[in-house]
């Protein structure tokens, strides 16, 4: 049977022991799977009921945790009723909720996960950790396009509904028209709002990095779970 696994793994998964003592606790027949007295070398999956001195007990939850290329169009939105939302376009088999926003024009890189206490951290910090896009504007940039978008532009901020000046930041101009920029602040279409009040419109805007994380090679469309390295570099940065 499919998703099956040895009882002394399935207790230790609880949090309750570790694999020799769940074996010691099956051994003292203190240990029932489905009214049964247990025995060492069964097998259970997450159908059986099995309890421990007669208290039911069940493996924690496993989280995981994301990277999605968004195509454009999508909208980063757990909303069922809204159509082109983010989670029916991933498609994961569990409920997930993506972490922060990318606008429905741009694409590129979003994090999702069914961990809360890790969006709760991120949106914490969000003023504190690098997001990089790439972005292409409608005509040619120069060197004081890039050093008033590193100085700060004054944009409004819908939040406080005022006017602000957005951070520091650190612009790289790869081409006549397009350049690379990394962030440390989220506010709602940061970028757009900057270019357009420098007098540029953004024509193609793309997510290629949140922290240490990449796109590495996904195709639109496409998401890859966090590798145990990732998450743990994750966790560091945060």
């Amino acid at each position: 049977m499919e998703n099956q696994m040895r009882l002394n793994n399935y207790i230790s998964s609880t949090g309750r022991c570790s694999r020799r003592e769940a074996d010691t606790l099956i051994e003292e027949k203190r240990v029932k799977v489905n009214g049964v007295i247990a025995v060492l070398g069964m097998r259970v999956n997450e159908e059986d009921e099995v309890c421990v001195d007669d208290l039911p007990i069940k493996p924690k939850k496993k989280f995981v945790t994301l990277a999605y290329y968004k195509p454009a169009g999508i909208t980063c939105t757990s909303e069922p009723d809204i159509k082109g939302n983010i989670i029916d376009a991933v498609n994961y088999p569990e409920r997930i909720f993506p972490i922060g926003r990318l606008d429905k024009e741009s694409e590129g890189l979003i994090l999702l996960t069914n961990d809360g206490s890790i969006v709760n951290q991120i949106l914490r910090s969000e003023n504190n950790h690098e997001k990089e896009y790439l972005v292409y504007v409608h005509k040619p940039i120069d060197r004081e396009f890039k050093y008033q978008m590193e100085q700060g532009v004054e944009i409004f901020n819908p939040v406080k509904n005022e006017m602000t000046i957005t951070q520091p930041c650190k612009v790289r101009i790869i081409g006549e028209k397009n350049f690379k920029i990394i962030l440390k602040q989220g506010l709602n279409r940061q970028i757009r709002r900057m270019c357009s009040a420098l007098g540029y419109k953004v024509v193609y805007l793309k997510r290629i990095r949140i922290m240490n994380l990449t796109l590495d090679n996904l195709n639109k469309g496409q998401y890859r779970i966090l590798s145990d390295d990732e998450y743990n570099e994750l966790m560091k940065q945060l």
